[in-house]
Order: C-alpha cells, then structure tokens, then sequence
C-alpha cells in the first residue's frame, strides 16, 4: 500500500487528467505540459502504487482496475481545492485571461454566443469563450466532470447537485423562401402539412415541437430532410419547397441574414425555455458568478419574437 506521506500530490493532476482524457497526449495539452513529462509522472505514480494504472490500447490508454476505483475520490478532492481556492481568489474581468468554456446548444451558440462575445469584449478582453455542444444526451457528463462550466440548452430538471435556472421563454415562427406558396395569404393548419418540412436535429430525432403539438390532433407533417446543422438551413430552404418551424428568435435571424421569410405558425405549439444549469460547487466561484450575471444580462436583452420579415402587402 502507497505512503501518503511520500506521494506527490503534483501527480494526482497527471492521474486525473489521463483518466478524463483516455489518452496521454491530450492530457498534456490539458495540463499544459509535454507528453514526455506527463508519461514521466505516470511512471513515478505507477511505482508509488505498484500497478500499472493505464493501459496501451488503440486510440488511447485503458484504465486498470485500481485506476478506476481512484478516479472517482481523486477527480472529487481535485475539484474541491478547486472550487476552494477559486472562491477565494479574486477576480477582475478587465485584467483577467480566464478561459470560461461553456456547452450551448447550436440554438443557444447562435443566439447567445455573439452578444456574449460583444459584451466579453468590452468588460473582459482577456478572457476567452470555448463552446462545446449541449444537448439533452450529454449536458450532465459535461457539467459533471468538468469539461463545461455550465450548459444552456432545453434541458429536464436537473439532479439536485446541479444549480437550474431558467432563460429565454420561446414562440416558434415558420420559416421559409420569400417566393414560397406559403409566404402569401392566409397559412392555415391544412395548408402548411400540406409541404415538406425541414427538421433540425443534431442528435438525429425525427420529431420536432410541431410534430408534439399536431399529434394531439391526430395529424403529422410530411418530413423533407432532417439535417444536423443549423448552417444548412437557409441554402436548403432558398433551394426547395421544404418550410421549417422552429425558435422564432433563431427564424428571425435566419430570415434576416439570409433574405428568407418569416411566417406565425398556425399551430399552437407550447412555449420552451432555455435553461441554464451548473454545478454547485461553483456558485461561490467569482468568476463562474461574473459569467452568470452577463449571460443572464445578454438572455434578457435578445430581442423578442416578431414575425418582421414578411414584406408589406404580401400576408394577404
């Protein structure tokens, strides 16, 4: 058995990060160090303990039996003193380079992240955004081992060690090309179905906030194509007859950048929320807290819905 007393607590860090990462090189880069000193360190700790710790396998390194029983209680005492001395540290947005790396959904990258970066750039120029994507399947894996310092996305209510808080409430609007069928007179429940509709859904669902609310009426839409990415949308839509129902503000913003139109959905369709969550070992971190606040203050100033881009004269 290991003497505590003579264990460099300095290699727990190394311990913790190939355990995250599966793979030594990234683990390097995650610590800022070189491959050959965080293999170094695996030595030293696989003396220590008498075990091999990672193993060689294609793509990586595989944890032994002993290296996952230490993950759990080393990755837990690591993210303790962090939050211990974050609380404790000061923090000033105008001098501070802190990396705040945050998971948005691809609705929440495009309608949060540019006035966040705005306003970063004026409160916090030394600070840097990395966005990764949140979504329902794995937002808590994130958050949870701290790849991600909060996750805003349409989320499920949380475990009780995760902080929620609500954001953007959001109307859906239909989207489409401006010489489109649908883009003039009266949009009516029949003749919307009556068109292919595009679906965005980057983990693959085939169903959408329209299908929900059409099924309690016992009808469905015909799907055109269900892509992964928002930035497919427009050329697919200026191309097809395809029309699209989803977030208003994220339509407006579509419709605006790209010359598309905007039309109310004829379908009720029950209101969604943004939700931001953390974990709460952060809530007394002054930076986490700093980020919080502007994000809040940036949710609140998105403008709201307004079916604005149908020009005068043509919803006759």
């Amino acid at each position: 058995m290991a003497d505590l007393s003579t264990l460099d607590l300095n290699l727990l860090r190394v311990f913790d990060a190939v355990a995250r990462e599966r793979h030594v090189t990234r683990a390097a880069q995650r610590l800022n160090l070189s491959q050959p000193a965080v293999s170094n360190a695996l030595s030293r700790l696989r003396a220590t303990l008498n075990d091999e710790l990672f193993l060689r396998r294609p793509g990586g390194v595989e944890p032994t039996e002993l290296a996952l029983a230490l993950a759990g209680p080393v990755a837990e005492v690591l993210d303790r003193l962090r939050e211990t001395l974050s609380a404790r540290a000061p923090f000033d947005p105008a001098t501070s380079d802190r990396v705040f790396v945050v998971a948005l959904s691809e609705y929440a990258e495009a309608v949060l992240a540019p006035p966040l970066l705005e306003r970063m750039a004026r409160e916090a120029p030394g600070c840097l955004l990395a966005v990764r994507h949140a979504d329902r399947t794995n937002w808590q894996d994130l958050v949870e081992r701290c790849e991600a310092e909060l996750a805003i996305a349409v989320l499920p209510e949380p475990p009780a060690i995760f902080t929620r808080v609500r954001l953007l409430p959001e109307g859906f609007m239909t989207l489409m090309r401006r010489d489109h069928p649908l883009a003039k007179g009266v949009l009516t429940e029949d003749r919307l179905i009556t068109f292919p509709h595009l679906l965005h859904s980057p983990n693959g669902s085939r169903d959408g906030a329209l299908d929900v609310a059409l099924a309690t009426r016992g009808r469905k839409r015909r799907l055109g194509a269900v892509v992964a990415h928002l930035s497919a949308v427009p050329d697919i839509l200026a191309r097809t007859d395809m029309v699209m129902t989803l977030s208003g503000r994220l339509a407006n913003l579509l419709a605006e950048a790209h010359g598309l139109v905007v039309r109310e959905s004829p379908v009720e369709i029950r209101h969604t929320r943004l939700s931001m969550i953390f974990h709460r070992r952060l809530e007394s971190d002054a930076g986490h807290a700093w980020l919080r606040r502007l994000m809040l203050a940036v949710a609140r100033d998105v403008p709201a819905v307004e079916a604005g881009s149908i020009p005068p004269g043509d919803d006759d």
